[in-house]
């Protein structure tokens, strides 16, 4: 049994960290994370040194990070070390989407939030900023399987801005650019015409809109603000570097590779994709995993940034 459950309604947001709560009164950068990738994306002990890695990215761009979770039924925006090594190592950690919070909070269950929680809780929290690896969205063969990512309906109706590196580069990414268009969400790429493919610095795909500076994406945010409408996420697409993306070759042989017996062993629903990133992990040799975290990396420093930008313009 969980030792406590949470003790005030979700309506007055996530229980925030005394060092995020404190930036926020201030008005100073304050950067969300997301937690699966602690708990579920990484093998240990490298989960909690990437865990605690991201945090000081963002302190040394001089803002404040709020990983995001749920502990013993409360959620919490800012997590301490012991937090951070309980979401790592803990047994039963649970993964959480936002349709999950409610009977997570109501249980006192402890779970590591995905994009879609991150970002609601963060929303709800008053955080502007979120930071992340790479976002869900259309499925492959979604006219079969009607597979599509719950990230996408909640940045509909969320308003935080969201960097990514593109939306993992095993799903369709045609058919996400034009469901994130059908749902009103708007997409930036940072520095870049071309929408980046996650392990990938482009996707083969254009993007609408290019930014290149920080202050030119808070500009974005504060317009979006003042036009007011539905409370849509804006995505700011960041590629990982080239030198640091996964080889192209490499990565598409694989990937047709995990495609296949992906379809030889019958593997569907949400099986899929932690199956095929598994797949390209041992298959690259753990070099997958490498231009994973490099796109995180970049995307943390460049949330930062934004959120410095943002701050500024209170």
């Amino acid at each position: 049994m969980p030792q406590h459950r949470a003790t005030a309604p979700l309506s007055g947001g996530p229980v925030l960290s005394e060092e995020v709560r404190e930036a926020l009164a201030a008005r100073r950068p304050v950067v969300a994370l997301e937690s699966t990738i602690i708990s579920h994306g990484l093998p240990r002990p490298r989960n909690l040194e990437t865990g605690l890695e991201l945090e000081d990215l963002v302190r040394a761009e001089g803002a404040v990070p709020a990983t995001v979770a749920v502990l013993d039924g409360v959620a919490r925006a800012g997590l301490d070390k012991a937090a951070l090594e309980r979401i790592a190592t803990g047994e039963g950690v649970r993964k959480l989407g936002h349709r999950d919070l409610a009977p997570a909070l109501a249980t006192g269950a402890t779970g590591a939030t995905t994009v879609s929680a991150t970002a609601f809780l963060a929303a709800r929290a008053g955080l502007r900023v979120f930071a992340t690896g790479g976002l869900g969205g259309v499925h492959r063969e979604w006219t079969l399987s009607q597979d599509e990512s719950a990230d996408l309906s909640l940045l509909a109706r969320t308003r935080i801005t969201v960097v990514c590196a593109g939306v993992k580069s095993i799903l369709d990414v045609p058919a996400t650019l034009q469901r994130l268009e059908t749902l009103g969400v708007g997409v930036l790429g940072y520095r870049t015409d071309r929408f980046p493919g996650f392990y990938l610095t482009d996707s083969g795909e254009p993007v609408d809109w290019t930014v290149r500076e920080p202050e030119e994406v808070a500009a974005v945010m504060a317009a979006q603000h003042g036009l007011g409408g539905p409370e849509a996420a804006l995505i700011v697409a960041n590629p990982v570097a080239e030198a640091e993306q996964l080889d192209p070759a490499l990565h598409d042989r694989v990937l047709a590779e995990a495609l296949a017996e992906c379809r030889e062993r019958g593997v569907t629903g949400q099986a899929v994709t932690p199956f095929l990133l598994g797949f390209l992990v041992r298959a690259t040799g753990g070099a997958s995993l490498e231009a994973n975290l490099a796109a995180v990396r970049g995307n943390v420093r460049l949330g930062a940034k934004i959120a410095g930008a943002w701050a500024a313009r209170a």
